[in-house]
Formats: structure tokens, sequence, C-alpha cells
């Protein structure tokens, strides 16, 4: 948690002159709305447009207000949100992990504030030494003459960054450093709620997929907190893992592993589905009927995400040199929370989701990447054929075992 970095950066149109606008202007009615209303902005976009825009009014020489936070994410490692006077909207923009070994970064005033914790301030209007970083190089040739950059602190001990650059001739006055620091003060606090709430928001999506993530945050975390919901359900496994394990070692075998679930997880968000677990070399995902999809749209987006997966399989580069099965059925699953007093799960359950899964088990035994059953071909606008019948597990009867006429 102490890796988080905030950044706030301001930067200003050329060729202004002091005396375009008030020497003077009071940071209170800015610090005021922070505390007020500011707090309740929708997110962090909303709030640096609206910080921007009222900064902008007060006579504050601001014209480009930019926002970056770390964040606990799989893939990203940080967000920018920025704004402009001249635009219409904020712009977001996402940094991949390695932030810390990028140029653009090491040696850069955000890295010189965050590792010393202390304000750091650059004239820009004499020529530039080539020691100094590019991004103030930059700044310069865009018309900045004074950059003026502080730590905000967190209450967990990380460290926000709000940077103020102009262009107006004559560079900072001590009263806007003053009135920087000022709102700087009450809106540490303020982006720290921000912050964690997107921190929450992305560590929900990453363990438990973006529609279930977003019900764990709305408050359904309590144990037997289930819904009845319609799905189709798709159920993948790697075949003969423990032979693959053997033959290219543990980490080569998960190596592959990742590629495989990339190439399923990709499918199935693709068309609408969410991954609900990864279990141990499968994958149960779930592709539930709403309002605007029904069982039919849904299994035909269910199948879809199935014969991309492996169309993603075949042609990877280098090859994806596994072999997996897809087994899916559609019918009313459990969805919601199991577990214990401590410790719950989010999920679903039912006799749906386990004929998915005794159905992806006959495709090793059938050589068919992709199964399904008689009530999912019955939805499906392809025409479908029968592999065999066969009496599932805890079923009385013998059911019909199907798959497209044509693998992908």
């Amino acid at each position: 948690m102490h890796n988080r970095l905030l950044i706030i950066q301001f930067k200003f149109m050329p060729e202004r002159k002091r005396s375009d606008r008030a020497s003077d202007w009071d940071a209170d009615p800015i610090v005021e709305w922070v505390l007020d209303e500011g707090r309740f902005s929708a997110d962090l976009d909303d709030l640096v447009g609206q910080l921007g825009r009222r900064m902008l009014t007060s006579g504050a020489p601001v014209w480009r207000l930019r926002l970056a936070m770390r964040t606990l994410h799989p893939l990203v490692t940080a967000v920018t949100s920025t704004w402009e006077r001249e635009a219409r909207s904020q712009s977001q923009i996402e940094s991949l992990h390695g932030l810390e070994g990028r140029p653009f970064y090491k040696g850069s005033p955000f890295e010189i504030i965050r590792r010393t914790r202390e304000p750091f301030r650059k004239r820009l209007t004499a020529a530039l030494p080539d020691t100094d970083h590019t991004s103030l190089h930059e700044l310069k040739r865009r018309g900045c003459t004074d950059y003026f950059g502080l730590p905000l602190e967190f209450s967990d001990g990380a460290v926000a960054i709000m940077v103020i650059a102009t262009d107006f001739e004559e560079g900072f006055a001590n009263v806007d450093l003053a009135h920087f620091t000022k709102i700087a003060s009450v809106l540490a606090p303020i982006i720290e709620v921000f912050s964690l709430r997107h921190i929450s928001r992305a560590v929900a999506e990453a363990y438990l997929g973006a529609r279930t993530g977003q019900r764990v945050l709305a408050g359904q975390i309590t144990r037997g907190h289930i819904e009845k919901i319609n799905a189709a359900i798709l159920v993948s496994d790697i075949r003969d893992w423990t032979s693959l394990n053997n033959r290219i070692g543990s980490e080569a075998a998960l190596a592959l592993a990742n590629r495989y679930f990339e190439a399923i997880a990709g499918a199935v968000e693709a068309n609408g589905g969410e991954i609900l677990k990864f279990m141990g070399d499968g994958v149960l995902a779930v592709f539930p009927t709403d309002n605007s999809l029904n069982a039919a749209r849904v299994c035909e987006n269910a199948l879809t995400a199935g014969q991309q997966a492996l169309q993603a399989a075949r042609e990877a580069d280098p090859p994806l040199d596994l072999h997996f099965g897809i087994g899916m059925h559609v019918g009313e699953v459990l969805y919601g929370n199991i577990g214990s007093l401590t410790r719950i799960d989010f999920t679903v359950l039912g006799q749906a989701v386990n004929v998915a899964a005794r159905i992806e088990a006959l495709c090793r035994k059938f050589d068919r990447p992709i199964l399904f059953s008689q009530t999912f071909a019955d939805l499906l606008d392809a025409p479908a054929e029968l592999v065999a019948r066969q009496t599932l597990k805890g079923e009385d009867s013998a059911s019909s075992i199907l798959t497209t006429r044509e693998d992908p």
C-alpha cells in the first residue's frame, strides 16, 4: 500500500502575462468546495474536471490538471485522469507495471518528490541543462515558465503528489504557492478516499470478475445471500495436466496454463460472459440471462466464446502446446455466497453446473474439443450433431451429447 503514488499536474498556455489575471486569487472558495461538494464527485475524472474548472474560474493560472494514482491491479500500476482548459471532457490513461524502470519516470520530478517527500520547484525561463529530466524540457518547449510540486501524504504513509506548472511570464508568486499548498492540504484526504475506492474495485474485479465484483462491493457479502438465475454454463479443463507437468516441468506447464487462461477469459469476456473461477487447470464461466439477453442469446454467446478460445489457442505464437475440452449446458443455478462464517466464496451451484462439468469430462473420451447438452443445442441457430447418448453421473437415463457439425 505504501507504494501508491498520486500526481496532479497543471500546465498553462504560452505567452501569458501576470497582468492577464488577478494576482491574489482566493483559494478559500475552492477549499470549501472540496470539503463540501468535491468529496461527493462520482469518480476521479469527475473530481479532476470540476476542480480544474473551479480553479480556472477563481483566477488561478490553470490550463491542465492531471491526477495520477497508484493502484492494485494485475495489469495496471497507475491510473491518470487529465483535464485541460480547452478540452470538453477528461481523458484517462492506464500505466502498466514496471513504471519505476521506465525513462519517463526515472529521475523525474515525480520520482524525486516521492522519494524525498519534499517540495520540488524548477523555474523554466532560463536554458535547461541536459541533466534535467526530459519532462521538464517538454514543459519548457510548450511554454511553461515555472514548475512547483509538493507531496501529499495519506494516512497510511503513502505519498500523493500535486504538481503545478504555469506559462505566465513571471512564473509563480509566493501567494500562488501558498494557495496551491492550502488546496493540497485539504485535497489529500479526499483523494485518499478515491484511491481506496479505486483499489477496492480493482481488487474485487480482478479476483471475482467485473459483474460479481460489483455485486460484492454493493453489499452482497453475507453467507447465504443467493439468488436463482438462468445462465449458460461453460466449463473448460486442460487434458493430461499431470503428464504435461512431468514432461515439461511445473514452471513451463504453469506458463502454458496462463496462456490457456488468457485465451478462455478473453473469449468469454468478449462475448458477455464472466469467469467465476480458475479451478486448478480448469475454468468455470457463466453467461447470465437478463432483461436484454434471453436463453437462446446467451447460449449463442457461450458457443461463440468456446469456438473463439479454440481458435486463439490454435493460432497462438508460439503454439499453445496443450489440449483442452469445453463443456456447456444451460439452466437455473444458485448464484451467490457460500462458505463458513468468516470465509465465503461467490460461486454458482446447481444441476446445470454439474451437467456442464460432466459433459466437459467427455471431451477426451470422444476426442471433441466442444460438447454440449441437448437443452443447450435446442437454443442454438447453428446445426448440431449427435456425438453419443451417455448416462451422466447422478442421472438415471441417457442424455444426448452434441457438438457443432464443424469444429472451428
